[in-house]
């Protein structure tokens, strides 16, 4: 006999969860070949958009803690994909800029997102209404 309990399949943050895990394996082989994990190219395309920010601005917008964006960014400095400076006129703060190594790794974005979204079996407007609504869930 079953207890009285809400059920896992009708939990929003459960489908959320599950949608995200299988996002992230669906990533995984597509960024392998170079050399970036799921978090990393997040952290990466935040730069594309808007290169030279700080450290808590990049955190804000990406929604990772500081305490992730510290080895997350020491990484990719050892990849040379960007490169941290300390703000002349602020000496605790870094700014944080693409490398042309980076940037190089830009033009390959539109394929790997393209193959991730492939993978993943929505339409166009599917997708479109899942991002809005994950949008208005996370503002």
């Amino acid at each position: 006999m079953p207890i009285n309990a809400a059920r896992l399949d009708d939990q929003l943050c459960f489908a959320l969860y599950s949608a995200s895990n299988r996002l992230n394996a669906i990533y995984r082989p597509i960024l392998d070949p170079l050399g970036l994990t799921y978090t990393q190219f997040v952290v990466m395309m935040a730069l594309w958009e808007n290169d030279g920010i700080s450290i808590t601005e990049l955190a804000a917008r990406t929604n990772l803690s500081k305490a992730t964006m510290t080895p997350l960014l020491r990484k990719l400095e050892e990849k040379s994909l960007i490169q941290l400076d300390r703000m002349t006129d602020n000496d605790r703060t870094k700014t944080i800029t693409v490398t042309p190594t980076g940037e190089e790794l830009a033009a390959q974005s539109h394929s790997v997102t393209q193959q991730a979204f492939c993978t993943t079996g929505l339409t166009m407007d599917e997708a479109m209404e899942i991002i809005k609504i994950c949008q208005r869930i996370g503002v």
